[in-house]
């Protein structure tokens, strides 16, 4: 597997002709994402926000907005829609018909009704909101399916000569073992639809069947149990340090008999400590392209953005938003 996988993410995105909402048009990486998303038929653009504002900034940074539809929440013939909607979801939690109306005019809510609403497919935002507030749009607009015990994240981490998923690395700080195991369930499926590849799922620890003991330790060694239970399909192995993990002749080493055991393409971290560390090394010493974090667990795909992310990231996450939708 090589780079030659995003373009085909995008060939299989233009054939579905889908929607994508971008309600950060204050960013000018958004605006030049959307007509790089546009004119390469990647997707069909919704941004969100004053029209007159955009289509001045758009003009003094030489982008054409030439097909991307622009709307503005606070005069859209939704609004009051949405805001309804919004009420009655978050009534129970005490919230108060203007305090809909106010949160809904934000763009990353606004974005997030679209998207259940099913006038877009997909949402992708963050590069100037933190993850938390586009978890919040997410999670209270959207949605969460039955079933479901976390809402976490993925990144594509694409080598030269192979892809890897990388899970948690931006939601979730410390999950406990039911979690993890759920957050390698949703990694291993999302792997298997984005690359086409099986999945080989490694419990990362800082110990390899046994050599080190702490409770740490034990709640990957759970939350192993847990997958295979739950879902006895998934080649998964755990724990594994990531040399064991990656590394064939380690792993038959440190962990002989595994299937997964230097194999492995999906890793999953302990907790976000490690999971955000591992995927900038991997990123920024390693040269791999780090495509996310993907967002998982929620009804409809509400993808949130690095704050430090490239117009080329934001693209690329666009076109994956939409095969997961």
């Amino acid at each position: 597997m090589s780079l030659q996988l995003l373009d085909d993410i995008k060939s299989k995105a233009r054939e579905l002709k889908k929607t994508i909402v971008l309600p950060e048009s204050n960013d000018e990486r958004v605006l030049k994402a959307a007509e790089i998303l546009t004119k390469e038929n990647i997707a069909s653009v919704i941004t969100l926000g004053k029209e007159d504002t955009i289509r001045k900034d758009a003009e003094k940074l030489d982008v054409d907005l030439t097909g991307v539809r622009i709307i503005d929440p606070s005069i859209s013939d939704k609004l009051s829609d949405f805001t309804n909607i919004y009420f009655n979801l978050r009534k129970h939690k005490g919230i108060k018909i203007e305090q809909a109306r106010e949160t809904i005019a934000r763009d990353l809510f606004f974005g997030a009704m679209m998207v259940r609403e099913k006038m877009a497919d997909g949402s992708v935002a963050g590069s100037t909101a933190s993850t938390a507030d586009v978890m919040r749009a997410g999670i209270q607009c959207v949605g969460i399916p039955e079933g479901i015990s976390i809402v976490s994240s993925f990144f594509l981490m694409i080598f030269p000569d192979k892809t890897f998923s990388f899970a948690d690395c931006a939601v979730v700080p410390n999950p406990d073992a039911k979690q993890l195991a759920d957050i390698a369930i949703s990694t291993a499926d999302n792997h298997r639809k984005l690359t086409e590849q099986e999945p080989f799922v490694a419990m990362l620890s800082f110990s390899t069947k046994g050599s080190a003991t702490h409770e740490d330790v034990d709640k990957v060694i759970e939350s192993t149990k847990i997958v295979k239970k739950k879902r006895p399909d998934i080649k998964i192995d755990g724990e594994l340090q990531f040399d064991a993990a990656i590394i064939e002749s380690i792993g038959q080493r440190k962990a002989p008999g595994s299937t997964v055991a230097g194999r492995a393409n999906v890793l999953i971290f302990p907790d976000l400590d490690a999971g955000n560390i591992g995927y900038k090394i991997a990123q920024r010493l390693g040269g791999a392209e780090a495509i996310g974090p993907l967002v998982q667990g929620l009804n409809k795909p509400c993808f949130d953005l690095s704050r430090g992310c490239s117009v080329e990231d934001i693209v690329n996450t666009a076109a994956i938003c939409m095969l997961m939708s």
